[in-house]
């Protein structure tokens, strides 16, 4: 039984670290101005073709 509670523990610490995670880039992500996002899309776009 101790084994399913640790697992289950670290089952929900890897779930709260994700999300924080994922929190972090999307702060970043929303942090760029628009004319920031157009030119890093004019850039990629001009690198693929």
């Amino acid at each position: 039984m101790r084994l399913w509670k640790w697992l289950g523990l670290a089952g929900l610490a890897g779930v709260a670290a994700t999300g924080a995670v994922v929190a972090r880039q999307e702060r970043q992500r929303r942090a760029y101005t628009p004319d920031q996002v157009r030119d890093r899309l004019r850039k990629r776009y001009e690198e693929s073709g």
